[in-house]
């Protein structure tokens, strides 16, 4: 995936993200504040990848969403159960979206078939058995690291000096933007997580 910063303190301030879907296609992804921001219009703050892909041919039309982080306070209730938006999610600056939804789908999956009780309640024609209990606090466990580096990415995209500052540790400090990224994609250990950002909190202090 590529990202492209543009636009600070202007009205049309944005992100562009270009990600590979097939070997003759890529998925062209605009990010703003602004909704009346268009992704022709923004390529203009981006001229090397407005000549990259400005004679490609559209093959959808473009479309949009409202992107939020969004936590509810139940994500069950008697028969119904709630997985992946629906269930609250993180703003698309992550790229979590699909990811957290399949971790949901599988953990509610194993809620439901992982033990007797959840069969009896089944049979009884109840969901809302002990297993349901158990999804809702590792739903909120799934969300926490997503949703915290959701607000940090959301902050570094607000402030271009955070920003720069931040590029230049990582560009420095390969190990601490490694740490970062694992972070971010939830591998290593809690332990890792504390180490690397009191690292990366130093640096930027320092840089």
């Amino acid at each position: 995936m590529e990202l492209y910063w543009g636009g600070d303190c202007r009205d049309d301030a944005c992100q562009i993200y270009v990600t590979p879907v097939g070997r003759e296609e890529v998925c062209v992804a605009l990010v703003s504040s602004n909704p009346e921001v268009r992704v022709d219009a923004a390529l203009a703050q981006f001229p090397e990848l407005a000549a990259r892909i400005g004679g490609a041919e559209d093959v959808s039309a473009e479309r949009g969403s409202i992107t939020v982080n969004r936590k509810l306070g139940r994500v069950y209730r008697g028969r119904t159960v709630l997985v992946g938006d629906a269930s609250g999610g993180v703003d698309a600056i992550t790229g979590e979206g699909l990811c957290l939804a399949f971790r949901e789908a599988a953990l509610l999956a194993d809620c439901l078939c992982n033990g007797n009780l959840a069969h009896r309640n089944l049979a009884n024609g109840n969901l809302a058995g002990g297993n349901l209990a158990r999804y809702q606090v590792e739903h909120r466990r799934l969300m926490r690291r997503p949703t915290l580096m959701a607000e940090l990415m959301l902050l570094m995209g607000n402030s271009r000096g955070l920003r720069q500052r931040t590029m230049q540790v990582f560009e420095r400090s390969p190990r601490l933007f490694a740490g970062m990224l694992a972070m971010h994609v939830g591998e290593g250990s809690a332990r890792d997580y504390i180490a690397n950002g009191i690292s990366t909190g130093w640096r930027l202090l320092t840089t």
